[in-house]
């Protein structure tokens, strides 16, 4: 009779590293659990049925566009997609002069549709980065330019109208925020991705992209796969701005690529790669909404408008330099843990 094999005790190093890979996120989340600290004593309202869902539905457009830059981020070679707010502006006014003005309304249509086309833009940047060997950054400006350009002209002024059922994801059903809902069914849809080859892929080649090419990862295949995951997720982020916004606008998109890029780094995923993922990127774009938020609750007198945006940069900034120094300690920590035994 063989003897029973006990199941293997995981080292010092291996537990030290399995803590600190969960920890990349820890100072987005200490940051959260502070402003919803100040946000419950300057402006209780918020945690209200009513209060959730109007910041339910304002949020998730961030939360969305932030959730489309993670596998571009972690793909690496500084892989920023610049275009994600403008193509979600680019969606918006298409959505309401192409379709709803020519009488198309059917959710699957309106929904294949933004899918669709946030899909195509994902592939051509995909193209741009792996094929053509552009600088993420060169490539994506070039298709945050034209998007921008062309949604001004599809709409050059804000109006029309969007499909009553889309209307609807910006408020409630039975006290529950539909916007709360749909950024759970696009982490739910974010899931299996995430548990998948090609996302081990994808962050090996973030990580180390001769290391992983070594490895026989198919480098540009996997490239243009992370773009296109993107793609997916500002669908359905331009489709959540639709909503929100009850109309079409082209000048509302491109608010959210910086905006995206500060939260992907607030939520300690890192630019360069291989490090981070969605749970922190969702946590960042929380922070970022609330730090707006509840500086929206003081009074700056006449200047508020300024003061506040003033305010906002100098809090963010600060913000991510906690974060930045979160990362360096906590690459720290690995070295010395992958040292010990």
């Amino acid at each position: 009779m063989s003897a029973r094999r006990l199941p293997a005790i995981p080292s010092g190093a291996q537990l030290r590293s399995t803590v600190a890979a969960r920890t990349y996120a820890s100072t987005a989340v200490v940051l959260l659990a502070v402003l919803m600290i100040v946000a419950a004593v300057r402006a209780p309202n918020l945690f209200t049925s009513h209060g959730l869902s109007v910041a339910a539905s304002v949020a998730a457009p961030i939360v969305l566009a932030t959730m489309a830059l993670t596998p571009v981020a972690i793909s690496g070679r500084g892989g920023i997609d610049l275009s994600v707010g403008p193509l979600m502006g680019f969606i918006n006014v298409t959505i309401v002069v192409w379709l709803v003005g020519n009488g198309v309304t059917n959710p699957v249509a309106v929904i294949g549709f933004a899918i669709g086309i946030a899909l195509l833009v994902g592939l051509i940047n995909g193209l741009l980065v792996a094929v053509v060997r552009l600088q993420p950054v060169i490539a994506t400006l070039g298709g945050y330019l034209m998007l921008t350009g062309l949604a001004v002209y599809v709409l050059p002024a804000a109006g029309g109208a969007v499909p009553t059922w889309l209307a609807k994801l910006a408020g409630s059903s039975g006290g529950v925020p539909n916007a709360l809902l749909v950024v759970i069914g696009a982490w739910l849809l974010w899931w299996p991705i995430s548990r998948s080859t090609l996302f081990g892929h994808i962050r090996a080649v973030g990580g180390d992209e001769r290391a992983a090419f070594a490895s026989g990862v198919a480098i540009r295949p996997v490239q243009i796969a992370a773009y296109m995951i993107g793609g997916l997720f500002s669908g359905l982020a331009a489709l959540m701005l639709t909503a929100v916004l009850a109309s079409g606008d082209a000048t509302q998109g491109v608010t959210y690529t910086l905006t995206s890029v500060a939260a992907l780094a607030l939520g300690g995923v890192s630019l360069a790669g291989g490090r981070g993922g969605m749970f922190g990127a969702v946590v960042g774009a929380l922070d970022v909404y609330l730090i707006n938020y509840v500086l929206g609750t003081f009074d700056f007198g006449v200047n508020a408008p300024y003061v506040t945006q003033m305010f906002y940069g100098l809090v963010l900034v600060l913000a991510l330099i906690a974060a930045g120094a979160g990362a360096a300690l906590l690459a720290r920590r690995r070295a010395r843990a992958e040292v010990r035994p």
